[in-house]
């Protein structure tokens, strides 16, 4: 109890007190006073979660939930081949895949969406080398658009699909490959039906990783995707900062945070199951 009091102090004075706090706000009613900074008038009212059911907040918060799972679909049918491969090499090998994977990480996020920046733009690199190659007559819109958004999520987050699925698949057998081998199976019968089951883990703890962080970004869909691309990060955002209406963007968060953890609970339960009837088997 005394090794861990430490960790539960740093949680309860920066987690849970300040998410108690945003949670108080949510039901407090937004004043627009300009001399009130935060925009908080102390009187109890549901009107901050009715007032998610606009369309324009719905439309937020379903183009986020659709960006996060295209986001995740993507990384995890590109992370998938190279955690694979990674796994299938010399010990020393892996160790310098790996780094080349995590050397993102070792530049600020912002710096990285930026340069995407660069390159979509319409004097960026796509349609300067597009242009010289005459397949193009003038510069295409690639900036500001959802494929922008989503490139930028996939070259962020492909990394967290990355390392648990590679975790995962160096633990499988690979005689148990050999024996569906020999038992008729060919590759794609092998891959579904012996390799998707035992690395289930690592898909789903890759799916979570890249899930949740992109259901709340901001940083890209506001940089690539500018006032074309709004998801609900971008809606919180502009309610703290511009609106100053703490109240509702409060209650926008903690709608995202219930979601965000009931899916986290199904990930987690239909793992735990798959689990329970891979032992019974």
């Amino acid at each position: 109890m005394i090794l861990i009091s430490p960790a539960m102090l740093w949680l309860l004075v920066f987690f849970l007190i300040p998410l108690g706090i945003m949670l108080i706000y949510s039901f407090c009613q937004h004043t627009y006073s300009s001399d009130v900074r935060t925009g908080v008038s102390w009187v109890f009212t549901l009107e901050n979660y009715l007032n998610t059911f606009d369309s324009a907040y719905m439309q937020a918060i379903l183009r986020s939930f659709w960006i996060a799972l295209v986001n995740t679909l993507i990384c995890l049918v590109l992370g998938y081949p190279i955690a694979y491969y990674i796994s299938r090499k010399s010990s020393k090998l892996k160790n310098i895949l790996l780094v080349l994977v995590i050397i993102p990480f070792w530049t600020n996020f912002i710096v990285r969406t930026y340069a995407w920046m660069v390159i979509l733009r319409e004097n960026g690199l796509i349609n300067s080398v597009l242009m010289r190659l005459g397949l193009i007559n003038e510069p295409i819109q690639l900036l500001f658009t959802n494929g922008a958004v989503i490139t930028g999520l996939v070259y962020g987050y492909l990394p967290f699909m990355i390392l648990p699925l590679y975790a995962s698949i160096e633990k499988v057998n690979p005689s148990l490959l050999e024996a569906a081998y020999d038992l008729g199976a060919n590759r794609f019968q092998t891959f579904i039906k012996v390799m998707v089951p035992l690395t289930l883990p690592g898909i789903i703890a890759g799916s979570i990783l890249v899930f949740i962080p992109t259901l709340g970004a901001y940083v890209t869909p506001d940089l690539l995707g500018g006032a074309k691309v709004m998801m609900i990060g971008n809606v919180i955002q502009n309610q703290y900062t511009k609106v100053r209406n703490w109240p509702f963007g409060s209650a926008l968060s903690f709608i995202i945070l219930i979601a965000v953890l009931v899916l986290t609970f199904l990930y987690i339960k239909f793992g735990n199951s798959q689990e329970e009837s891979k032992k019974s088997t």
